[in-house]
């Protein structure tokens, strides 16, 4: 039936470019309200006129980032530093457990099932308040090593499902050349399984940078710790914290279009 002759359904109508729009901005207005209302109705005095200066500043020596872009900024660096770190541990778990060896099998399924089974949280204390009087370690490194091992988990099996889509036959054709096993990871495997494995790593990166306002428990100076320490000086809770979400999202949101990005360029042609 063509379109024009379509009868009008309910899912036809909400999915209007005009009606979706309206849909969205009265709902975000509905909630803008409802907040409003609420810290009206606790007396609440709203100050958004000293959020800027949290954010950046003009001085004589030019522009400054204010603490809440140098906290992002510290989130950035914490992230893609456990990121990097969390790849390697991944790539090692993974090739661990399809090495065909039962001990390096039973090392990285130990492995996966302790770090999987423990609270983000709990793991972050572990790091710190176990680990890090043992070994030294101080808030950054705790904070870095602790994202990385929880996420090494997710990103092992990211790698174990892309090399298992390589087919046997690339096996079978590095063997029957004289490769070795490391070769044939090498220049076979790894480069033919980066297809299907980037989307879903890239994915990983937003996730760890959401992981990451767990470490403002242990006071790692970064974005949400920073907005915790200008709350207890301003009192200023709702426009910090809206600010402060705010940033994350943008940051995700950006990095979401990018994983878009990489999905449609990887993605296999029919």
């Amino acid at each position: 039936m063509p379109a024009a002759n379509r009868p009008l359904t309910l899912k036809r109508v909400l999915n209007t470019p005009a009606i979706a729009i309206t849909l969205y901005a009265a709902i975000v207005g509905l909630i803008c309200f409802v907040s409003y209302t609420g810290a009206q109705n606790m007396g609440y005095n709203w100050q958004w006129y000293q959020v800027p200066k949290y954010l950046y500043r003009f001085t004589d020596d030019g522009f400054q980032a204010g603490e809440i872009l140098t906290g992002l900024w510290a989130t950035i660096v914490l992230s893609v530093s456990s990121f990097a770190l969390a790849l390697l541990l991944g790539l090692g778990v993974a090739l661990l457990r399809l090495s065909g060896l039962l001990v390096g099998k039973g090392v990285a399924v130990g492995y996966l099932e302790f770090i999987r089974n423990i609270p983000l949280l709990v793991l972050l204390y572990l790091f710190y308040y176990v680990l890090g009087p043992v070994f030294g370690l101080d808030r950054w490194t705790a904070a870095m090593l602790t994202l990385a091992v929880f996420h090494s988990a997710l990103i092992s099996e990211i790698f174990r499902a892309g090399i298992n889509s390589v087919p046997v036959g690339q096996w079978e054709a590095a063997a029957s050349i004289g490769m070795s096993r490391a070769q044939a990871y090498h220049y076979i495997i790894l480069p033919q399984s980066i297809r299907i494995m980037l989307p879903p790593l890239t994915g990983e990166v937003v996730h760890l940078i959401k992981s990451s306002a767990i470490v403002s428990v242990i006071a790692v100076a970064e974005l949400t710790t920073v907005g915790r320490n200008i709350i207890s000086d301003t009192y200023m809770s709702f426009e910090i914290w809206f600010t402060v979400a705010a940033v994350y999202l943008v940051l995700t949101l950006i990095l979401s279009f990018g994983v878009s990005a990489v999905e449609r360029r990887f993605q296999p042609e029919t």
